[in-house]
């Protein structure tokens, strides 16, 4: 069930709120203003990755582009802090044939998962790490 939502807004933010929604990739207002609300409450409550509280559980995704060399693939391997749900390793991507990309689905304390994303990007041939959360849920779920 839907219900409407309505607020108010001065006359610079709407002039430009349909070109926000656009440039955002988005054709559905509603879309729009719901994930935008989900993305900021998420952000005020936990913050990032980077400053949320060390005994919060947190599950998402390590996304890895590093240069492969000599066969190498980078795996975060199980641990007793961190479970690793799925894994996922492409190469050759882009222009590059070295080029590649690791994405790990993780859970675990926002301390465990920080020194593993710490310690990826301390890798030699690691070009970025980034960590993408799951959405927060106020009851487990299943």
């Amino acid at each position: 069930m839907s219900r409407i939502i309505s607020f108010s807004a001065d006359n610079e933010f709407t002039d430009g709120f349909e070109s926000l929604i656009a440039k955002s990739g988005y054709t559905n207002r509603s879309s729009f203003l719901r994930d935008a609300t989900m993305f900021f409450a998420e952000i005020q409550q936990r913050g990032d990755l980077m400053n949320m509280q060390g005994d919060l559980i947190v599950e998402g995704h390590l996304i890895v582009h590093y240069q492969e060399k000599s066969e190498q693939k980078l795996m975060v391997s199980r641990t007793d802090a961190i479970e690793v749900a799925a894994y996922h390793h492409s190469s050759r991507l882009g222009h590059s044939c070295h080029s590649c990309v690791d994405v790990v689905h993780v859970k675990g304390t926002a301390e465990s998962v920080r020194e593993v994303y710490e310690q990826l990007q301390n890798t030699s041939n690691v070009d970025k790490v980034s960590f993408v959360s799951a959405p927060m849920k106020d009851e487990d779920c299943c």
